[in-house]
């Protein structure tokens, strides 16, 4: 055992004994060492069992060419399931962009040449389309033309208008009718629940093939209804479920749910890569955002499936121009020292965004959790949709789907751009086309695009906050980019002007001559895009490779990292939780994030069970309790374990037994068993007492028994203990007083210890306050020994308490 200053974890037991956690029989019991749904996993033990696994297939593999063929597949099995993985994501990916793309544009009209054509590809064949009016072609037809025969004036206006609201309250109304009658748990981004599955909680089908096909469908259809989401996040989700199913292929994953979650990991990178094109920031988005246990293993499995899946997405080319993604963009010019100044100021409005979005969308989803609102999710869904609709069809920029808003945003004004935001008075000098065009004064479509883009921005930051946590697939990366993309080309565009007609300031003299071409408006949006997804999510490594990989801009890595650094710095000065963490918490999942600090000076005492009021902590003993006595604690009680002790008169601690495994191992017995009845002895311990002659035959149940719980000693800082729970992924960890068992923490009871300390904020410790004797002995200030029954000590330690120079101890009521 590792002996600490105040605090022992035993783990192993002695050298000569079993070392492995589980000392299992010849035949194993099916069903222990399995897990409930809504329960959470136990780290240790797991991986113990799959080093044990791994130690016997290592011993038996010299045996034969069989046992040396299992062992390599052994091996293997890990790369193998996370190329499927790849495979499958990239595959769906692809599926879902064209599908979505297609389904898109037919809210606006069809092509009758080839119906399954989306409107670009209809005008790709057309001989009749003209440069300026690429987008009119005769074989494609708006719902207008097809239906009234008119294609100009306000009869044709009304007829798309009225078609395009159709549509996408029709999209709506299927993608959330199929949410709610076939899998309630493809709503959402998904990626809150990711990182709770991942830390190690069990959300049974929430990773399985019904989830993955209705949320593929779903997807598709939710995007195309219009609504302000993007379909990034949910990818995670849909290749996490890709990775879930290919795991129940290789019983090394199928059986070990640690193990899983290694191929969970990978599969999020895979899911990140083929959102965003992105395979290098889709592992490090899986090891900074979403995993809780990333062995260096993990890392090169997570780059191998992210590859794979970019490969296959490659292959597919959904958006037809041989890139990864939809909005890659090439700047001709360099940014310059001055310009940090308004990209810092983007990184500002990111963070104040996300600050923002986060507090609205949770006040939201807790009123919808509250009231009447949340039990009619269809009709929510339907008049989100509504509006979104009714709102977004005027304005051209809301019209567009977000993602090609946000590659016109993105996009640099060449000389063949037609479009409203690159309408610029033109000097009438410039005879030949370059590729950098000077700086130039601003035209009306400019001012008008301008105006556009603000109503925009403030529809879009509104509707936002409606529309994630609705009962359909919904991600939240391409929203947040598109405010970020609108502020930040509105801000471009600004500076642009200012340099244009004050070239002469100091700040642009250097740099901006008359003639030059020294602002780059898509750059702004770029560095806005990422301000703002940055400001909801709080990634910031990730973020900035992400959108690097997305647009191909590698020398605008600098900006990125000062407008995404400046907007988690203000974002965490109104709270430090993202988006996701928000949910997690609202949602009530027992999810212990790394990020936060811990710093009261509650001691273990203080927070395990059972507490002064509650009855005694349920143990069994060693060898003189019976099947039935046995039977009826697990009636009586809800825990989901029970230490082992020696004797009720000694209480030391032997071991830790799991409800579910006790309840599995009885059951097995009385069936497979002869002469086990309820009163049979149980015994947990190596050798069988001397039972009298006409006793029933004892029950053996050492095996199901955890010779290695993890303990700590009463006087433990919580601190130590929670960062123990952190790190090892405990699922319990007994408290003990010279060996003798006091009570448990759970990792429940740690969650509320921390929920209970945010609401009534415990005084910081003084400096002094550390170099003082901290903990307190177990005897009441009289001298004498607390009073203890059944030697479990019942008064807390925190009570009744003389505070002396010598001993400081600052908690005050807001001790649990």
């Amino acid at each position: 055992s590792a002996t600490g200053t105040h605090y022992t974890m035993t783990n192993g037991g002695s050298i000569n004994s079993s070392t492995h956690l589980l000392d299992l029989l010849d035949e194993p019991i099916p069903g222990v060492g399995t897990y409930d749904d809504f329960h959470t996993i136990d780290w240790v033990r797991e991986k113990c069992k799959d080093r044990e696994r791994h130690r016997r297939i290592n011993s038996k593999k010299k045996e034969s060419a069989w046992e040396m063929t299992k062992s390599l597949y052994d091996a293997w099995s890990g790369w193998l399931v996370v190329t499927l993985t790849g495979l499958a994501s990239g595959a769906l990916a692809g599926l879902i962009d064209i599908a979505a793309d297609w389904m898109t544009d037919l809210k606006e009209g069809i092509c009758l040449s080839a119906l399954w054509f989306n409107h670009e590809q209809c005008c790709w064949g057309s001989n009749e389309t003209t440069f300026e009016e690429r987008d009119k072609c005769p074989q494609w037809k708006t719902w207008a033309e097809l239906i009234i025969g008119q294609a100009e004036g306000p009869g044709s206006y009304i007829m798309n208008y009225i078609m395009y609201i159709f549509w996408a309250l029709s999209f709506a109304f299927l993608a959330v009718s199929l949410v709610k009658v076939f899998a309630p748990y493809a709503c959402g981004s998904g990626i809150p629940e990711i990182k709770t599955i991942l830390s190690g909680f069990i959300i049974r089908g929430y990773l399985g093939k019904w989830t993955l096909m209705i949320k593929t469908i779903t997807l598709v259809l939710a995007v195309a209804s219009g609504l302000s989401l993007g379909k990034e996040g949910p990818l995670v989700h849909v290749a996490c479920c890709c990775g879930n199913i290919f795991s129940y292929l290789f019983p090394k994953y199928s059986t070990n749910e640690a193990k899983k979650r290694e191929v969970l990991s990978a599969a999020s990178a895979a899911g990140v890569s083929v959102a965003f094109g992105a395979p290098i920031g889709g592992v490090l988005f899986s090891l900074e955002e979403v995993s809780y246990y990333f062995p260096l293993k993990t890392l090169w499995r997570s780059f191998f499936a992210a590859l794979v899946a970019a490969f296959v997405l490659r292959s597919i080319n959904p958006f037809g121009n041989s890139r990864l993604v939809l909005f890659y963009v090439e700047y001709h010019t360099p940014w310059y020292l001055f310009e940090l100044l308004p990209f810092i100021l983007l990184g500002v409005f990111g963070g104040l965004w996300g600050a923002f979005f986060i507090r609205a969308n949770i006040a939201w989803c807790r009123r919808r959790k509250s009231t009447k609102f949340g039990k009619y999710p269809v009709l929510e869904v339907i008049i989100v949709a509504a509006i979104t609709a009714v709102i977004a069809f005027p304005n051209p920029y809301t019209r567009l789907n977000t993602s090609e808003l946000i590659k016109e945003l993105f996009t640099d004004c060449g000389p063949l751009e037609s479009s409203s935001l690159c309408d610029y008075r033109n000097d009438m000098n410039a005879s030949k086309i370059v590729d950098d065009i000077p700086d130039r004064p601003a035209g009306t479509g400019v001012y008008s695009a301008i105006w556009q883009l603000c109503l925009a921005l403030v529809f879009k930051i509104i509707m936002t906050v409606f529309t994630f946590g609705i009962k359909v697939p919904s991600g939240l990366f391409i929203p947040s980019m598109a405010i970020g993309a609108i502020a930040g080309r509105i801000v471009g565009i600004a500076v642009e002007q200012l340099a244009y007609y004050h070239h002469d300031w100091f700040i642009f003299k250097e740099w901006c001559e008359v003639g030059a071409d020294c602002i780059t408006p898509g750059l702004y949006a770029m560095v806005g895009a990422a301000a703002c997804l940055g400001g909801v999510t709080r990634m910031t490594v990730s973020l900035v490779v992400i959108v690097f990989e997305l647009t191909g801009g590698l020398e605008y890595i600098v900006p990125l990292m000062a407008a995404v650094m400046t907007s988690k710095w203000v974002g965490d000065a109104f709270g430090r939780e993202g988006i996701y963490e928000a949910h997690i918490r609202l949602n009530g999942y027992p999810f212990l994030d790394a990020k936060e600090e811990f710093t009261h000076t509650t001691l273990a005492a203080d927070v395990m069970r059972p507490r002064r009021s509650d009855p005694p902590l349920a143990v069994l003993t060693q060898d003189n309790m019976t099947v039935e006595d046995i039977e009826n604690l697990i009636n009586e009680t809800s825990y989901n374990g029970f230490p082992v002790i020696m004797s009720k008169e000694s209480q030391r601690l032997v071991g830790f037994a799991l409800r579910r495994d006790l309840t599995i191992a009885i059951e097995s017995a009385r069936k497979k068993q002869e002469g086990i009845v309820g009163s049979s002895r149980v015994c947990f311990a190596q050798h069988t007492p001397s039972l009298p002659a006409e006793s029933p035959r004892p029950l053996k149940l050492r095996s199901i028994l955890d010779m290695s719980p993890f303990t700590v000693t009463d006087h433990t800082p919580m601190e130590i203990v929670v960062d123990i729970f952190r790190k090892l992924g405990l699922r319990q960890c007994l408290v003990t007083h010279n060996g003798i068992v006091l009570g448990i923490i759970t990792k429940k009871n740690i969650l509320e210890h921390l929920e209970q300390l945010k609401q009534h904020v415990e005084p910081l410790a003084p400096p002094w306050h550390y170099n003082k004797k901290r903990y307190p002995p177990s005897y009441g200030p009289d001298g004498k020994p607390r009073p203890r029954l059944n030697n479990v000590q019942l008064k807390p330690i925190a009570e009744e308490r003389e505070e002396t120079e010598e001993e400081v101890h600052l908690l005050n009521s807001t001790t649990l």
